[in-house]
């Protein structure tokens, strides 16, 4: 085994790491959108849990953001923006890391 192996294989696992986190992040994100969208739409309880998986479960059906956000978009209709929209997905984005980090540790 030489340095140069031990280094790729460090990268290969940080790199592994590294997706996972970012993987559970969008997860995460996606499941606080959806409890805020649907506190917006008067949802709560298994209902407002229920809408909040159908977000996270949106998010497998075309890669990048823009299925879940069509989604918030269509739903929210007349209860907000497609700016506002976009400002929670960011804003929450940077809650769930939080939540990831916090939990990983």
């Amino acid at each position: 085994m030489t340095t140069f192996d031990d280094r790729e294989r460090g990268y290969e696992a940080k790199f592994a790491h590294d997706a996972d986190l970012r993987f559970k992040a969008e997860a995460r994100r996606n499941r606080l959108l959806g409890e805020w969208a649907a506190g917006l739409l008067g949802k709560s309880g298994d209902e407002a849990r229920d809408y909040a998986m159908s977000v996270v479960a949106k998010d497998f059906e075309e890669p990048g953001d823009e299925d879940v956000i069509g989604k918030l978009i269509a739903d929210l209709s007349g209860l907000a923006d497609e700016a506002t929209i976009r400002a929670k997905v960011a804003e929450t984005l940077v809650e769930a890391r939080r939540q990831v980090l916090e939990d990983g540790q």
